[in-house]
């Protein structure tokens, strides 16, 4: 099926907001790759080639000189929500049911749709995953309030630094601290008992599980690149996280 060239320019720019919609919101780089290539192949687009890292996605169409495009990846985060949303539109277009306009019209929606949860609910779910990790490194439920407290803290001090500061382990560092020093006030308050437990269990929702989990699919998809720069940011993140637990009990000790 041979298209001209404004219809291939239709098809590389569905196929891109695609891709970074996923890719912003945590998708692994090679399902990134697929999804994108599933699409132009749905639409009759010959020879696809597309070339994903975490900051950035080429595509183009082979036969065609004004098709090849790239795409900056500056902002990452979590929302599972509208890469399975992507995900969806992608299995329409394959079925034949979506235009490229009209697709581009979905995802243009789903890339500005709100997070599924408001920040007040992520600060909730944060706290109460915090007390679930007490209990799952066998503190004592006395902890657990103290644990949702350090936890919620943590995490909403997380987000606050991100809208301040473009450098996000920066982010992650004031974030731990401010859970270790959070952890050693309640217990000399009398709020808690086991400062170790608390400290571990709260600093949890601040792990980048996701990442770690991406870099590993990554590298066991091929894809080396992707997959070691995701490892290197992971293991950045967890530094950042132990350096403002450290600084934290050097200041307590």
């Amino acid at each position: 099926m041979e298209h001209t060239q404004a219809s291939c320019k239709e098809i590389v720019e569905v196929c891109l907001l695609a891709g970074k919609i996923m890719l912003e919101n945590g998708g692994e780089t090679y399902r990134v790759e697929d999804t994108m290539m599933r699409i132009a192949y749905a639409y009759g687009a010959e020879g696809p080639q597309s070339f994903v890292m975490p900051t950035g996605i080429m595509f183009a169409i082979e036969g065609t000189e004004t098709t090849t495009r790239l795409v900056r990846i500056s902002q990452r985060s979590t929302n599972l929500s509208k890469v399975t949303t992507v995900n969806d539109i992608s299995r329409r277009i394959a079925g034949g049911l979506l235009s490229p306009v009209e697709a581009k019209r979905l995802l243009r929606e789903t890339e500005c749709a709100a997070p599924v949860y408001p920040l007040k609910i992520q600060l909730i779910l944060a706290a109460l995953a915090s007390g679930c990790f007490l209990i799952l490194y066998e503190g004592v439920w006395s902890d657990m309030p103290a644990a949702m407290l350090c936890g919620g803290t943590g995490f909403w001090l997380l987000g606050r630094m991100a809208r301040l500061s473009s450098i996000r382990l920066f982010g992650e560092l004031m974030a731990a601290l401010a859970v270790g020093l959070l952890s050693y006030l309640v217990v000399r308050l009398g709020i808690g008992e086991q400062q170790s437990t608390i400290m571990i269990a709260s600093v949890m929702p601040l792990v980048p599980g996701l990442l770690i989990t991406n870099a590993v699919r990554d590298l066991m998809a091929g894809h080396l690149v992707s997959g070691i720069s995701k490892g290197a940011e992971a293991f950045l993140t967890a530094f950042a996280i132990g350096a403002g637990i450290g600084i934290a009990l050097t200041l307590n000790g």
